[in-house]
């Protein structure tokens, strides 16, 4: 009775803690998104910034999430340097989450199970490590360090072969870890496994998510925005034959996830081409690619799911409070449109989508969701026996009491990382001769003129996450020799790679 009453006042204790903390992040993803949408990016800055004592290293396993947050605003600053640093701190963050020891993930684990995942140091989706590899090589590029710049693109693609077996193995984990309590002699164990083949809890999932078979997913893990950046870098940089086959493999790879997209077909067929040896660099325009992060990417909401449990105690059975809180992603707003590309003699290309983040997403969470399902329910088991015992050791007051305290841990971890896009759009455009292109909003206003310089391969890269905010524009040289700047592009504006 000692032990459940101590329990419980921890579990208490624990609960005004959880809140708290889930209160603050709230306001903190809530203050960023507000400076974000508008694009008063050293504002956002300032609400994901935090302090380490001095002469202490930064903790990268507690600051990920800011980490990720500051990294991708400087960068969007023309920070390239803070950019960089901030991004391998959260590169160090994801590998001490990978890396971390038996007793680490033990004790970490068992707190998650006790309360809910949210008191777990932030878990990064592969997507977006992935994304980070990428977001520094574009930053590397900017500072004219093409070196760099290719071993991060390289990483990023590294990441993407081994998804799959990323994810084999965190399955895998989860089940040996059932496996491991029911040999042990644990009831919760073979309770969970029940909970999880019971029709019910799998009747409200599918009503909650959809049947998982029918999830709008793509066919195989891969982020392809940065698959197509890799195959452009690699086709503006190639010294062989094996560097086009490179560029070739991955643009032609993201030409079958979107086989309606024009220009995804076109630079397939053109890096195709350079590796058959029937199209001549020489005989190659200087060429123009204009990527475009569009939108608000998804987010992350709660959904409660509640199913009767029976616990059995001897030979008595009492029924016990059986609610689940699982993450749901939901789509947020796109930046109408498309982007207008005015040339010499007014000639006109428009952007076109080409990837969207709720697939990417989406393909991951059905990978990862057996994963969150059994976490949270093995949480929801573990707390209904707790409930079982207070009520015998404390009566209903007891059973009462363990029920409310159940009821506020029972959340999900909404934590994601905000400043990703809804979709990527392209396009790609000969160099004019006069060096200048024009950018423009959906309805034809003026979003302003960029200077491209004389260079072999230009990579315009724009993001723009709201309408009320400006439109994030850097011109790189894609083989990484000359430097570049980023300007906010609201109205009439004039943009130099090498400003």
């Amino acid at each position: 009775m000692e032990v459940v009453f101590r329990f419980l006042v921890a579990t208490f204790l624990a609960t005004l803690m959880v809140g708290c903390s889930s209160f603050q992040q709230k306001n903190q993803m809530s203050a960023f998104n507000d400076a974000y949408a508008v694009g008063d990016y050293d504002l956002a800055l300032q609400v994901v910034s935090f302090k380490t004592a001095k002469g202490r290293a930064v903790d990268t396993d507690e600051h990920l999430l800011d980490l990720l947050h500051q990294a991708e605003l400087h960068r969007l600053l023309g920070r390239y340097q803070e950019a960089t640093k901030n991004y391998d701190l959260a590169e160090e963050g994801m590998k001490n989450l990978d890396l971390a020891n038996i007793v680490e993930k033990s004790s970490t684990a068992f707190v998650a199970l006790m309360v809910n995942d949210s008191e777990r140091n932030y878990q990064a989706l592969m997507s977006e490590a992935i994304l980070v590899n990428t977001y520094k090589s574009l930053a590397f590029l900017a500072a004219g360090n093409n070196e760099f710049a290719r071993v991060e693109l390289n990483r990023a693609d590294d990441r993407t072969r081994r998804a799959v077996e990323y994810f084999s193995q965190e399955i895998a984990e989860q089940r040996e870890a059932l496996n491991q309590q029911a040999q042990s002699g644990q009831n919760t164990a073979a309770m969970v496994r029940n909970s999880l083949n019971n029709q019910s809890l799998r009747n409200a999932v599918s009503q909650r998510y959809g049947v998982e078979s029918e999830w709008s997913v793509l066919p195989e893990f891969i982020v392809p925005a940065s698959t197509y950046l890799h195959g452009i870098y690699f086709l503006a940089n190639a010294s062989s034959r094996a560097d086009y086959e490179k560029a070739a493999t991955s643009l032609t790879r993201v030409a079958a996830m979107n086989r309606a997209s024009g220009v995804l077909q076109r630079d397939a067929k053109l890096a195709e081409a350079l590796a058959a040896g029937t199209q001549s660099m020489a005989g190659l325009a200087p060429q123009v690619w204009v990527v475009y992060e569009n939108g608000l990417g998804p987010v992350l909401e709660e959904t409660r799911i509640d199913v009767p449990l029976v616990i059995f105690h001897g030979n008595q059975q009492a029924p016990a409070y059986f609610g689940i809180a699982l993450p749901r992603y939901r789509d947020r707003a796109a930046v109408p449109g498309s982007l207008g590309v005015i040339s010499d003699a007014d000639i006109t290309v428009q952007t076109e989508r080409i990837s969207d983040m709720g697939s990417v997403i989406r393909t991951e969470m059905k990978e990862r969701f057996p994963s969150v399902l059994a976490r949270a329910v093995s949480s929801a088991v573990i707390k209904a026996v707790i409930q079982n015992e207070a009520a015998e050791n404390f009566g209903v007051w007891g059973q009462l009491g363990a029920a409310a305290l159940t009821i506020a841990t029972t959340q999900a971890d909404l934590r994601s990382w905000q400043a990703l896009p809804n979709h990527w759009q392209a396009a790609r455009i000969d160099r004019p001769e006069s060096g200048k292109l024009t950018l423009t909003s959906t309805n034809g206003h003026s979003l302003g003129t960029i200077v491209i310089p004389d260079q072999p391969f230009t990579l315009l890269y724009v993001k723009r996450p709201t309408l009320a905010g400006p439109a994030s524009v850097v011109a790189l040289d894609l083989q990484g020799r000359n430097p570049a700047s980023t300007v906010q592009l609201s109205g009439k504006n004039l943009l130099t790679a090498t400003q």
